[in-house]
């Protein structure tokens, strides 16, 4: 994996050893964690399909919303946190179960208390899935 230089602790502590939670049920992995891009695969299997066994577009959404929150926290003083305020979504095409999709995100906008990233889901092929755009509030970190 590639991880921005001195943030290898961060992400340990952010992706690492964790609870099981919506990424880690969906099955998402990381490859890259940058300043600048985020990217991560995503299964398409029982916990990311809609009834007709197609990728589902809420997992679409929930896996812009991590990649964009993941990248969004290293940006942030250690005081303070990333979550997200607004998601948009539009959906290009199904994937069916048993394949895989790669999101890739970049911020757009990168200020001391909204971030605006803009994330693209593609399939195993590279043709676009889904488009979406999130803004993130930095706020302070929970005690």
């Amino acid at each position: 994996m590639i991880i921005e230089p001195g943030f290898e602790a961060l992400v340990e502590t952010l992706i690492g050893d964790m609870e099981p939670n919506m990424a880690t049920i969906m099955g998402l992995e990381f490859s890259k964690l940058t300043k600048e891009e985020c990217i991560a695969t995503m299964p398409v299997h029982s916990a990311t399909v809609q009834p007709f066994r197609m990728l589902h577009g809420g997992a679409s959404v929930a896996m812009a919303e991590t990649l964009a929150s993941v990248g969004a926290w290293l940006h942030v003083p250690k005081d303070k946190t990333a979550v997200g305020l607004e998601i948009n979504a539009n959906h290009h095409r199904p994937v069916k179960e048993g394949g895989q999709v790669t999101g890739v995100a970049k911020p757009i906008q990168i200020g001391r208390t909204i971030q605006v990233w803009d994330i693209q889901i593609m399939d195993e092929k590279e043709r676009l899935v889904c488009t979406s755009r999130c803004t993130i509030a930095v706020i302070n970190r929970p005690n």
